[in-house]
């Protein structure tokens, strides 16, 4: 394959030397990342250490952002334990659930891609994304309670989580906390210090796992404790088929969350040449990774922030990042896993206390901006938040999404708008109030702002002027903003032309693109409007507009010299 090729796929061999280095540093990264991750959806963490590998590897292959690092992040595990918790998965069915869940979200997300349904994530709005993030960022630091203290709260619900875990604090381990805390302190210095603040969960993860090593105080609990971590590469393992009924659900819900995450990405860290990443192709890389990543013991995944950042600040600068990001990964844990037993699990609880914590504090300026703008948003967005807490993650994205659509919804028809337009002696054109009705061989313009959406019809028709005893009046309706039409408005369209027609008016619709007239050829509308009252917009702003006057001069002077024959 010539170098041009490679270059336009991502994988120029330019990048590979910082490829290598970059990866080195994402692939180091996504070992405490993707223990907590694990751990914080209540599974065993070599699976989250695995998720990094083969779904990741096939993800950088074949994406359309080709910086995108696509990996379990942290919203995916605790949708992910959702959803699973809400399947009442027996225990012996565990690890082929996980399994079956991630098959299932990459067919969800491969299907999506195939379909160009990419752009369906814009519908879910930023303020619900907000408040989702909210949530789940408190659900990371509500879930992490027991390993950070070494007492697993109680309570009906999440809150009455926090509530029982604050009661009895007399009942907290102190060297589980002071470990806890350690990490905490250790890893908001190290980011402060520029030299070490992208490595500071590594570097971390190190220090406090050899100081407890050394240390080895009795109370505070490993993840050896939990479970084994095999110095080797995940073996193939199918997924459990027979639970798919259990997890269809669900797995739309992962996918949604994931495709949602990684939405962002193409944007924060674009393609280098200005080449347009396709969401729709992100969609099928992000599904191919976890579709084969399902029979290698893999999490569900998707577009990372936090790992692509890394990689970028690194140094990627093609598919190279993420390629070596995984081969770095799967090395380290063939030489080195079985050391990741050794890591306290107040440390990971630590670690991701800050890593719930910098979310929160990110979304602060997104929320006092929501609040600021919309009430409609607002509300999204405080619904989705206390949506997370109260009730399944997983079924919160889907509350979210249609709250979305509700302020689309309502926006749209807000924005739908209609004004006169009348032409000076000059030949200028300016607005001017809506008319009541028509007048007797008038011209009267009326430019309608809308996308042609079926609620927005019946605002519409009370724009739209009476013709009362008018005869010879044309109304020219101005279509400028309608890229296609639907049944309803067609509807509108029809009955309008056909009752001008009856009181011996006309019609003229201008501004009319191919889609729409189209549409109209097709229901027989075009005929009865006429073909030479439809005008298509001119290349110049007002040309088609012009057009549309002279028709409408040449109707009126048509109708006025049957009046006078009469």
């Amino acid at each position: 394959m010539s170098e041009n090729k490679l270059t336009e796929r991502g994988l120029d061999t330019g990048g590979i030397k910082d490829g290598a280095v970059s990866g080195f540093a994402t692939g180091l990264f996504s070992i405490p990342e993707g223990m907590a991750y694990a751990q914080l959806a209540g599974v065993n963490p070599v699976f989250g250490l695995y998720s990094g590998m083969v779904a990741t590897l096939v993800a950088a292959l074949t994406t359309g952002t080709i910086l995108m690092i696509s990996t379990l992040t942290s919203a995916i595990a605790l949708t992910t334990a959702s959803v699973l918790s809400e399947a009442n998965i027996a225990d012996e069915d565990l690890p082929g659930a996980i399994f079956t869940l991630t098959l299932m979200t990459g067919a969800v997300m491969l299907v999506m891609g195939l379909l160009r349904l990419g752009g369906l994530v814009d519908f879910v709005s930023h303020s619900v994304m907000t408040g989702f993030v909210l949530g789940a960022s408190l659900l990371i630091l509500i879930g992490e309670m027991g390993d950070f203290s070494g007492y697993d709260p109680e309570g009906k619900n999440k809150f009455g989580e926090v509530v029982n875990w604050f009661a009895n604090v007399g009942s907290w381990d102190g060297p589980t906390v002071a470990v806890g805390g350690a990490t905490m302190a250790l890893m908001l210095v190290l980011k402060v210090v520029p030299r070490t603040e992208k490595a500071a969960a590594i570097v971390t993860l190190l220090i406090m796992t050899i100081i407890v090593t050394l240390i080895d105080p009795a109370s505070v609990a490993l993840v050896r404790d939990i479970s084994e971590i095999p110095n080797s590469l995940p073996q193939p393992e199918l997924p459990k088929f027979s639970l798919i009924p259990n997890l269809a659900v669900g797995s739309v819900s992962v996918a949604l969350v994931a495709l949602v995450q990684g939405a962002g990405i193409s944007t924060a860290y674009p393609n280098p040449g200005g080449r347009i990443a396709s969401q729709d192709r992100d969609f099928v890389g992000e599904g191919l990774g976890n579709v084969a990543g399902s029979f290698f013991q893999s999490m569900a995944t998707g577009g990372s922030l936090s790992r692509t950042g890394i990689s970028v600040g690194a140094g990627a600068t093609s598919r190279w990042g993420g390629i070596f990001a995984a081969v770095w990964l799967g090395l380290l844990v063939l030489l080195l896993g079985n050391l990741a037993e050794l890591v306290p699990l107040a440390v990971i609880a630590g670690l991701l206390f800050v890593i719930a914590g910098e979310l929160i504090l990110a979304r602060i300026p997104s929320v006092l901006l929501v609040l600021r703008t919309s009430p409609a948003s607002s509300v999204a967005l405080g619904l989705t938040f206390f949506g997370a807490l109260f009730i399944p993650l997983q079924w919160t994205i889907f509350i979210g999404s249609g709250l979305s659509l509700l302020v689309f919804v309502q926006q749209r028809h807000a924005a739908a708008d209609s004004s006169g337009l009348t032409r000076t002696s000059d030949g200028r054109w300016v607005e001017t109030p809506l008319p009541e009705r028509l007048e007797s061989h008038q011209i009267t313009v009326i430019d309608y702002r809308g996308s042609g959406f079926f609620a927005e019809v019946p605002q519409f028709r009370t724009h739209v002027p009476t013709s009362g005893d008018a005869e010879g009046a044309v109304l020219v309706l101005r279509l400028h903003d309608l890229d296609r039409i639907n049944s309803t408005f067609e509807g509108l369209l029809a009955k309008l032309a056909d009752a001008l027609r009856q009181g011996g008016n006309h019609l003229i619709l201008e501004g009319v693109r191919p889609a729409v007239l189209a549409t109209l050829e097709r229901s027989g509308t075009l005929d009865q409007i006429g073909r030479e009252n439809v005008i298509p917009p001119g290349a110049a702003l007002t040309e088609g507009l012009e057009r549309a006057w002279n028709r409408a001069l040449e109707l009126i002077g048509a109708s006025s010299s049957e009046e006078s024959q009469e």
